[in-house]
């Protein structure tokens, strides 16, 4: 037998604890309690609803539910009560519930779930209640939609809720011709329109299926009075400044309730006689099916920064203030491609990207959906190409020049010259097919378009850098050649406003010394004569900036001073107003940026995943 009083006799007794923690422990006691309930053994509170009667331990019901906590811990009547009567709880709920109280499972289907979500939210079980509501969203089809929105709505879900409209928003024309749709209350139809969320038709159509709703929901319980306040709450919720006053809308609205042509009469009088929109630039993306729920948004496109080559996209949107992460391009890091908008789809397409050391040039496109925050493939250009343009001309993207793998390409059996190349594509056909070529090679030049014009300019044929511009009639397939820009230029942008092309950026290399010279005005083209003058000079000139114009303002974002040193000041945001012919400086990008591309895309504003960018010191 050991004598304590002999142990460590002389020495210090080492004084360091142990601790111990068993991860069974909780099971453990989860299973004791479920024993003893089960045997009948230390039940001190009997729980009655619709007649059955459930036996518990009170200590385990108020560790779970705040509603039973409250009752236990306070001087509550029912505190000092054996037995408890439950109002507006099933059976069935609460049978699910103590289950899950002692056994921390719990079962979900759509023949329990309201039970159970009746139960937990009666007495206040918090983690049921979410895992209910996820459950929900799981099961969300167009066929219980409307079902959902109303457990939402009586159990005060407003996560489930937001998602649910999302979703009928969403799919909104197949939402409304289902029988599910004339099931939603007036009230309900009315939040629906009020929703800030994107929808899949034009507000025309909005139109259209609102009335269609008030047609089929106008109940003889209701007065005349009745009906025409409630369609008049509905239709003040229809954006009618985006639905053109036309001879099919009037007609439209020919056999409808007196009423209801009286109101909305008014409502398009007002419309029409309200301020007309602004003037957007051409290279802005084409005006959207529906903005409903939707912002204009810069968005930044790949590029470099400390951390070396990235296919991050980022955007900002002037509500929020704030540049958040979007998307990454769905191919190894690359650079020197192609972007484009069309119909408010973002193309990346071409490029380059290092293997080995190796430079490889790959013709691979992808377009991404901001509305649905999705990705897809397209067909790949006939000749990869990178350091090109890539621009819409009306509803087709046209790839022109670039390096090329090969020094020249077939087309019908012809030879081609490799960047002098130029194709277009087709989103409907999902096909690229080659055009006239350029005039001469080109590479790192800038193109915009106007009308059914290609404007082509700057850039290098081979060492040299070019100062000549042409332009490519998409409808005849010729080429012209058009007067040169001021200086030459190299990596620039080309931007269309209203009927100018606004030069920005870029570099010459200087004859003498061989060194490049920073471009540092911004040059104006006018289409219609055919002449070029300088507008301004830019406070901050830099080399590969991400250059976009929003309206009448175009913004400088990111960048770098000289080829021999980054220099981290270019981070700052500088824009031009063409209006005003003012400068102004904005806040800096959050992180060091360079040859990347700038676009602007309509973003919905109603993103869950919304992630800030950090900014870099």
């Amino acid at each position: 037998m050991m004598r304590t009083k002999e142990w460590g006799r002389g020495k210090p007794l080492n004084t360091i604890g142990f601790e111990f923690e068993s991860p069974s422990h909780t099971g453990t006691l989860l299973t004791g309690l479920n024993a003893l309930r089960a045997k009948g053994h230390l039940l001190d509170v009997t729980l009655v609803t619709e007649g059955q009667a459930f036996q518990a331990h009170r200590v385990v019901l108020a560790s779970c539910s705040d509603y039973f906590r409250a009752m236990f811990t306070d001087a509550m009547r029912e505190s000092q009560q054996s037995e408890i009567c439950l109002n507006g709880v099933t059976a069935a709920g609460m049978r699910l519930l103590l289950d899950y109280a002692y056994t921390s499972r719990l079962s979900l289907n759509l023949a329990n779930i309201q039970d159970v979500l009746s139960a937990a939210s009666h007495i206040q079980v918090v983690a049921v209640v979410e895992a209910c509501s996820n459950y929900l969203q799981t099961q969300l089809d167009l066929e219980n939609c409307v079902d959902i929105a109303t457990i939402s709505e009586t159990y005060s879900l407003e996560g489930l809720r937001s998602v649910v409209y999302r979703f009928m928003s969403s799919h909104l024309v197949e939402f409304s011709r289902s029988s599910e749709f004339y099931r939603l209350s007036a009230q309900q139809l009315e939040h629906l329109l009020s929703c800030d969320y994107p929808v899949n038709c034009s507000e025309s159509d909005v139109l259209a299926i609102t009335l269609q709703w008030i047609e089929a929901n106008n109940s003889e319980n209701l007065s005349a009075s009745q009906r025409s306040h409630w369609a008049a709450r509905l239709l003040r919720k229809i954006h009618f400044s985006q639905i053109p006053v036309s001879w099919q809308l009037e007609n439209m609205l020919v056999d409808r309730e007196v009423y209801l042509k009286r109101f909305c009469a008014e409502i398009f009088r007002q419309a029409v006689e309200g301020p007309s929109p602004n003037v957007v630039s051409h290279n802005s993306p084409a005006p959207l099916l529906n903005s409903r729920g939707m912002e204009l948004a810069i968005v930044k496109v790949g590029g470099f920064g400390i951390g070396g080559i990235t296919n991050e996209i980022t955007y900002f949107l002037p509500s929020t203030g704030k540049w958040c992460h979007l998307t990454s391009i769905p191919h190894v890091e690359q650079c020197n491609f192609g972007t484009a908008v069309l119909r408010n789809d973002l193309y990346v397409v071409g490029g380059c990207f290092n293997q080995s050391l190796q430079e490889n040039i790959h013709p691979f496109g992808f377009r991404y959906s901001p509305r649905e925050d999705t990705w897809t493939t397209m067909a790949p250009m006939q000749q990869e190409r990178c350091r090109f343009s890539l621009n819409v001309v009306e509803d087709r993207l046209f790839a022109v020049g670039g390096a090329s793998e090969s020094d020249n390409s077939e087309d019908g059996g012809s030879e081609v010259e490799g960047n002098s190349a130029c194709e277009c594509y087709s989103p409907h056909s999902d096909s690229w097919e080659f055009v006239n070529p350029l005039p001469g090679s080109r590479t790192q030049h800038a193109a915009s378009a106007f009308a059914h014009y290609l404007f082509v300019s700057g850039g290098l044929d081979r060492d040299v850098a070019l100062s000549s511009m042409w332009r490519l009639n998409t409808a005849t397939g010729q080429w012209e050649v058009k007067q040169s820009m001021l200086t030459p230029r190299v990596d620039h942008t080309m931007i269309s406003v209203s009927d100018r092309i606004y030069v920005c950026g870029g570099w010459f290399e200087d004859i003498e010394t061989g060194n490049r010279v920073l471009v540092d005005t911004i040059d104006c083209y006018d289409v219609h004569k055919d002449v070029w003058k300088t507008v301004t000079h830019v406070p901050t000139p830099r080399y590969h900036a991400g250059i976009v114009a929003v309206q009448s303002t175009i913004y400088f974002i990111g960048g770098f001073h000289s080829d021999a040193m980054f220099d981290r000041a270019t981070a700052v945001i500088e824009c031009y107003n063409l209006g005003t012919d003012t400068w102004t400086t904005g806040e800096k990008y959050p992180q060091d940026v360079w040859e990347h591309t700038c676009v602007t895309l309509y973003i919905p504003r109603c993103r869950d995943d919304m992630e800030v960018m950090a900014a870099t010191s």
